[in-house]
């Protein structure tokens, strides 16, 4: 999956690809990617106190972050770009108000949130464009965080995996730094939380199938790149049998409009 560190692109026509590949397979997203730990959705709320928050879950997908956010007692209102996600979003999350926009236009009134969440999205955002609108809907005080998921390459066999899963159009150029900056915001910090996924061998390569970087490439270089992973994993100790945990760090980002 893409991650914090990987916001730094070689390539701005491969990134808009990238960016815009979700679509296609927004039914398999929805069943495939995970969700995200209560724990980091409450740490990113947190400067906003006990109160239930107003929240806009930014560039929502298909709802995974918002299923965290009302399950934290938020009072949730999705924005999402792409219309096959969004359509997704709206069959999964009923009770939600879900609107087709962008980062870098909200189709939301001045001072309307209490907090601004992104999941899985920021490092695809114009972010000259995009602070300047997350700053505009958020109200005094307001939070804005962001989430990342990620493989934790600690296990041994994970960071094997993540070795394995790289395509051709893998980013190859990194940071050093999850945390942002931006002058409308105080300091960003950061926490990482443990999580983990319940997967099987096959279930696993199709969420690998989920990612940008598998998306884009070619039927043929897809097809062998799967079945790599789904050969590798066949063959680690207590995977192949059945069900197993899928270890996971959260890296959450969050800072305070000034």
């Amino acid at each position: 999956m893409t991650t914090a560190d990987e916001w730094s692109a070689d390539d701005t026509e491969l990134r808009a690809r990238r960016a815009a590949s979700f679509g296609p397979e927004a039914i398999a997203y929805a069943e495939h990617r995970p969700d995200y730990p209560l724990a980091g959705i409450r740490w990113a709320l947190e400067p906003l106190g006990a109160r239930e928050p107003e929240v806009l879950d930014l560039a929502a997908g298909t709802g995974k972050l918002t299923a965290g956010l009302l399950a934290a007692g938020a009072r949730v209102t999705a924005v999402e770009p792409d219309a096959a996600m969004l359509a997704e979003f709206r069959r999964g999350c009923r009770e939600v108000t879900a609107l087709s926009g962008t980062a870098e236009a909200i189709p939301l009134h001045d001072d309307s949130v209490d907090a601004v969440v992104v999941g899985q999205a920021l490092h695809w955002f114009d972010q000259e464009r995009a602070f300047p609108e997350i700053a505009r809907v958020l109200r005094p005080g307001g939070v804005f965080a962001a989430f990342w998921n990620m493989h934790d390459v600690e296990v041994e066999w994970v960071a094997e995996l993540d070795r394995l899963s790289r395509s051709t159009v893998s980013f190859q150029t990194r940071t050093s730094s999850g945390i942002v900056t931006h002058p409308l915001f105080e300091e960003f910090v950061r926490a990482d939380f443990p999580h983990t996924q319940r997967r099987t061998v096959e279930s696993l390569t199709a969420t690998i199938g989920t990612h940008s970087h598998t998306l884009v490439i070619s039927a043929g270089e897809r097809a062998a790149l799967l079945e790599k992973i789904a050969t590798y994993l066949r063959g680690v100790p207590g995977l192949g049998a059945g069900e197993f945990d899928l270890p996971l760090r959260t890296l959450v980002i969050r800072s305070v409009l000034r």
